[in-house]
């Protein structure tokens, strides 16, 4: 099976990399020449355009900024994608897979989306993983080639899927690196240095996994009854932590707004439910 990749900056490289290390033949592009000198120098084969790139290959990976970035690259390649199989792996919200999936199939192609999970030191280990979804025929099909990569799970049929994990996992992981960066600086206002809070962070961090086990049991069985931490507990607790933020000189806006799901679900009548109760604000979305 012949690949190409559309896009060659850091992860676009690390993808190319591990498949010119698996034998396969692999055609690049990418805007900037001069990205591909170290894999031509692996036995990579260059295209001087997008569209030369996709033609070269069965199956084209594009790996750039965003989904709309990636639509201009493909829109670029034209009928070249015609009878190809393209892989979306640029970081993006679950609509714009859909519109990828509209602009290749209305191209004679056919399209999966895939989300990158992991650094690109990892790609080519076992220790990377990549999410796809879209039809699994084309997933099982050219399983051996993202097998290369990363240790690779299909997610299900709608091509927006693998977005919508992306996006939720990364929830997870920036608003923890949110807690974390502003628990530094409270704690140094209070003169303690990072080193010395690490290992006391290290400590709530490893509490976690059974709490997000237990949270994620309530909420698919909606059983928030028998708190072992009560939403009015939390409400009281979150209100300290604004206050002691604020007396500190930090803006504490990811606590205020955390502070209004909880008081919205006490007002529901929901204060002595679990905290698996508690749900985000939901806002008004308009559809262009």
């Amino acid at each position: 099976m012949t690949v190409s990749v559309l896009g060659l900056g850091p992860m676009g490289q690390a993808l190319a990399g591990a498949l010119v290390t698996a034998k396969y033949p692999t055609t690049v592009w990418n805007r900037t020449p001069g990205k591909a000198d170290a894999l031509l120098a692996r036995g990579a084969r260059w295209a001087d355009t997008s569209a030369a790139a996709a033609g070269a290959s069965d199956l084209i990976l594009v790996n750039v900024v965003d989904q709309a970035a990636a639509d201009a690259v493909l829109d670029a390649a034209g009928d070249a994608i015609a009878g190809r199989v393209v892989v979306g792996l640029s970081s993006d919200i679950p609509d714009s897979a859909h519109r990828t999936e509209e602009l290749v199939i209305a191209r004679g192609g056919r399209y999966l989306d895939g989300a990158i999970m992991t650094p690109t030191d990892t790609i080519g280990t076992p220790s990377a993983s990549i999410l796809f979804a879209g039809p699994q025929d084309l997933f099982d099909a050219h399983r051996p080639v993202f097998d290369a990569l990363a240790t690779v799970n299909w997610v299900g049929p709608d091509v927006g899927r693998a977005a919508a994990y992306d996006m939720a996992l990364l929830d997870i992981f920036w608003t923890s690196i949110s807690g974390f960066v502003h628990a530094l600086a409270m704690a140094g206002a209070h003169g303690i240095a990072p080193a010395e809070l690490l290992p006391h962070a290290s400590n709530i961090a490893a509490i976690l996994p059974p709490i997000f086990g237990e949270i994620a049991e309530r909420v698919e069985a909606d059983r928030h009854g028998d708190a072992s931490a009560s939403v009015s507990s939390v409400a009281a607790s979150v209100r300290h932590l604004i206050a002691a933020s604020q007396s500190a000189g930090f803006d504490a806006g990811a606590l205020e707004a955390f502070r209004g799901y909880v008081d919205s679900a006490v007002a529901a009548g929901h204060g002595a439910d679990e905290i698996s109760r508690i749900r985000p604000a939901a806002v008004s979305v308009s559809t262009p």
